[in-house]
């Protein structure tokens, strides 16, 4: 899915980065979804992973903070990233969307240790 081997970046950050999203992937696949992608990118957008179970497709964004010392995980989830991820699932759904998906956005924030997995974390204005 990744196009590089995260064994040979020297960004710890990134490094630490992918580890939650393969947790997250994990977390996904425990509960009967198909990871479609990881990484999508839309122009400068992205999503983290797009996963899949029955017509549902959710566009999940990872977050992962060690410490609250510069606030929860998913706090980090402004109004303007929210557009950019409705942005890159719209042109995903455009090219890969099947007749009936219902799109959902969620929300995986990893804090020190504990992973919590928000469904409809938000919904966008698109209908």
């Amino acid at each position: 899915m990744i196009k590089t081997d995260p064994e040979t970046w020297t960004d710890q950050r990134h490094r630490d980065g992918e580890a939650a999203e393969r947790r997250a992937a994990d977390l996904l696949i425990e509960n009967g979804y198909a990871v479609l992608e990881q990484r999508y990118r839309f122009h400068r957008h992205d999503v983290d992973l797009v996963a899949r179970r029955g017509n549902v497709v959710a566009f999940v964004e990872v977050k992962a903070r060690w410490t609250r010392r510069y606030g929860a995980a998913v706090e980090t989830i402004t109004a303007k990233k929210q557009r950019e991820l409705v942005r890159a699932a719209s042109a995903w759904l455009q090219r890969h969307g099947r007749s009936g998906d219902v799109a959902r956005f969620d929300v995986v924030a990893i804090q020190g240790g504990k992973i919590q997995w928000l469904q409809s974390a938000f919904r966008p204005l698109w209908r």
